[in-house]
């Protein structure tokens, strides 16, 4: 449904063409991802603060849970949006809650960080959820082709939400297995409500509103890396130190992005929509590595400018972890949609290996010639599979008369 239908009071709520040419995010879900930008940005800060002060296996515990809230949070509405989006007053009204939620979750980031206090954090996923079931009950009441998925998901939703509500007033020895218990159900109300049949998601609009998640989760590691030069500056002023190591997290926020979207994961969806739970499901790490990449090059560059209590060889693993991970899941989220992807395991599965090697050397070299190391061997990884590429698309070119003729 495109903007130029203008704004109604009210459109019945049916599924959205699947097959719909010129699919793209809306300006609401733009804006809807900008609170994103906001609880993304408290997190990464909070763990740059943890790596900084020594205490980094102490935030990755909290750093994992808030973003899974922020995740799930986020890719619910998203593939309810590409099912349902009816872009009228309701619409807007409930996704401007499921906004206002964010908010105050982001909020909660400091205080689940310092205190382990997850309250806030809770009232605004509580207040997102609240947005979307409502969106799901007014699906089932004006969409009766897909009432029962709609409800389903609306009941399952509804359900583990009183589960995290529960969850605090439960012993702090039960945190962390409640919330495992508790990711596993959030996890199964999609597979469970679709059992009587599948939303009507649009692929290449899924694939776009993931690749914008990406862009704002690199846009973080930018943001996160100027911080730490201004912090650097006000401390020491400008060195070699702090120009090389800033212009590497630059490089290898760039060469992150070009591999991300070398392969657009819309065709892969369109013929493999059965597969979307294991695609969907594994960017939780695609964007935990880029969101915790944006607290380590944070640190790296801070590290550039006066002395860190973290240790060398802990900065530049707080770069290369999330990095080597990032890699990883990439070829496995796209080795998911196709069997010849662009993402070749002979390329990144070494290349992740060797940058989890680099930090050992951060104790001789120090830790900027090892974020400078990672950066190399993100732009090798690139070059390589940019040359693969084209290696591959001139043979095809060559096969191709032989076989017409």
């Amino acid at each position: 449904m495109s903007n130029a239908d203008g704004l109604r009071m009210h459109r019945r709520m049916t599924a959205r063409d699947t097959g719909e040419a010129h699919r793209v995010a809306s300006p609401l879900e733009l804006l809807f991802d900008l609170t994103f930008v906001v609880a993304v940005a408290q997190l990464v800060v909070q763990l740059a603060h943890g790596i900084e002060g020594g205490h980094a296996a102490e935030k990755i515990g909290p750093f994992l849970m808030v973003f899974f809230a922020i995740w799930w949070a986020w890719m619910n509405f998203t593939w309810f949006a590409s099912s349902y989006d009816t872009d009228d007053v309701p619409y807007r009204l409930l996704t401007m809650v499921q906004m206002g939620g964010v908010l105050v979750l982001a909020a909660g980031v400091p205080a689940a960080f310092g205190d382990q206090d997850y309250r806030a954090v809770t009232v605004g996923y509580l207040i997102m959820r609240v947005g979307l079931v409502a969106q799901w009950l007014r699906a089932g009441f004006e969409h009766p082709h897909g009432r029962a998925t709609a409800w389903r998901y609306a009941a399952g939703v509804s359900v583990v939400q009183i589960g995290w509500l529960i969850r605090l007033a439960l012993p702090e020895q039960l945190g962390v297995a409640s919330f495992l218990v508790l990711v596993v159900l959030e996890l199964a109300v999609p597979p469970w409500a679709e059992r009587t049949g599948s939303t009507f998601w649009h692929p290449h609009h899924i694939s776009e509103r993931y690749g914008l998640f990406t862009i704002i989760l690199l846009g973080e590691g930018v943001l996160a890396a100027t911080y730490g030069v201004q912090d650097a500056l006000d401390a020491r002023g400008v060195s070699g130190d702090l120009v090389l190591v800033s212009a590497a997290a630059f490089v290898t926020a760039f060469a992150l992005w070009w591999l991300y979207f070398l392969e657009p994961a819309g065709e892969g969806l369109s013929v493999n929509r059965s597969r979307s739970y294991l695609w969907g499901y594994g960017h939780y790490g695609v964007f935990v590595a880029l969101a915790a990449l944006g607290a380590g090059l944070e640190v790296a560059v801070a590290d550039a400018g006066h002395h860190v209590e973290a240790d060398a060889m802990i900065l530049a693993y707080a770069v290369a972890l999330p990095v080597g991970a990032f890699l990883v899941l990439l070829w496995a989220v796209h080795a998911v949609l196709a069997s010849r992807s662009q993402i070749r395991p002979v390329v990144i599965l070494p290349a992740a290996a060797l940058v989890l090697l680099v930090p050992l050397l951060a104790e001789t070299v120090g830790v900027t010639v090892a974020v400078v190391l990672i950066a190399f061997l993100c732009v090798l990884v690139v070059a390589v599979t940019l040359a693969d590429q084209a290696r591959r698309a001139r043979l095809a070119a060559e096969v191709q008369p032989s076989g017409t003729q």
